[in-house]
């Protein structure tokens, strides 16, 4: 028997916008992607939860992986997100919350996830996070939220993602994983605009105090020899954890600023422009750093002054405006 929480059919499942044609990133990283099409597949808008774009930083070997944050969820979706205790089979624990109408967020490897066909599936082990919706056991079924879109898997997928095949072993790690219980919707309209505009004052007061811009130019400048001696695969991963990161981040930022505009919200239709300046601007040095690494040839980092440029004037914008 198929256990299900959205009536939701892969094949006719229409994503946020946020995924749509058109964007600099398709895709953010899996955690906010998939909180993305969750909160649009139960009729939230995601879009107002997206003030935390604003006071991400360089992290020193990264920047910040942005996500959703819990307390944002529960004030402005009603959705109250806790952690699962596994203890027995990972199928029977999602089986369990499945009935009772709440989602479950798992770390699975994206080594048996069919929706990744082309860049992992059945050739590299990524770990990665998939909401399961529907559930059958005994055939082998799940239909679940990863990335950008609802996708579904059977059978050998299914015992591989799930863990299923014979007894757990003592020294194997069960999953993390939460569920999410969904409560009533939260507020609508003005008051859903004044809560949003609440966060994004909170998180104006977390924005890094230096520009992150300047620290990152300086790490990269040092990083640079050991990204354009290797390969592609380490572009990737080095590209992944910083210029996706900023660029698919302020990206959502901008979004979250024109949507402010589209609610009425004075003042901040130029305030967009610097981010989505951002995110262009990463998209561009990602392909400039690509090229640099298959030629073996340097690198000019003049472009992330113009980014250093475009990260002051927006929040000192958006603080002007808001504190």
């Amino acid at each position: 028997m198929t256990r299900r929480i959205l009536p939701i059919d892969p094949r006719t499942y229409v994503r946020h916008p946020i995924h749509g044609d058109g964007r600099v990133w398709s895709e953010t990283n899996c955690y906010s992607d998939l909180w993305i099409e969750l909160l649009h597949a139960l009729g939230r808008d995601p879009v107002a939860a997206l003030p935390f774009t604003i006071a991400i930083d360089f992290e020193g070997d990264q920047w910040t992986f942005f996500k959703f944050p819990l307390a944002t969820l529960s004030d402005l979706y009603g959705l109250e997100v806790q952690e699962l205790a596994i203890w027995r089979s990972l199928a029977e624990h999602l089986e369990e919350q499945v009935i009772r109408g709440r989602l479950s967020l798992v770390e699975v490897d994206s080594f048996s996830l069919p929706d990744t066909a082309g860049t992992a599936y059945r050739s590299a082990h990524v770990k990665t996070t998939v909401a399961v919706n529907e559930i059958d056991i005994e055939g082998r079924y799940l239909g679940y939220f990863h990335n950008a879109h609802y996708h579904e898997l059977r059978g050998e997928d299914f015992d591989d993602v799930l863990r299923v095949r014979g007894p757990r072993e003592s020294s194997e790690l069960p999953p993390y994983v939460e569920f999410v219980k969904i409560g009533p919707p939260g507020p609508t309209g003005e008051a859903l605009l004044g809560r949003s505009r609440d966060w994004l004052r909170r998180e104006l007061g977390l924005v890094p105090v230096t520009n992150p811009f300047v620290a990152f130019q300086e790490r990269l400048a040092r990083d640079l020899e050991a990204v354009l001696g290797h390969d592609l695969d380490v572009f990737h991963a080095y590209s992944f954890a910083t210029l996706r990161q900023f660029g698919a981040c302020y990206e959502l930022a901008a979004t979250y600023l024109q949507w402010l505009h589209r609610q009425g919200e004075p003042g901040v239709k130029e305030l967009a422009k610097p981010f989505q300046d951002l995110a262009e601007g990463a998209k561009a040095f990602q392909f400039q750093l690509a090229r640099a690494v298959a030629r073996r040839k340097t690198l000019d980092l003049t472009p992330l002054h113009r980014m250093a440029e475009w990260w002051q004037h927006g929040i000192t914008g958006l603080r002007t405006r808001y504190l």
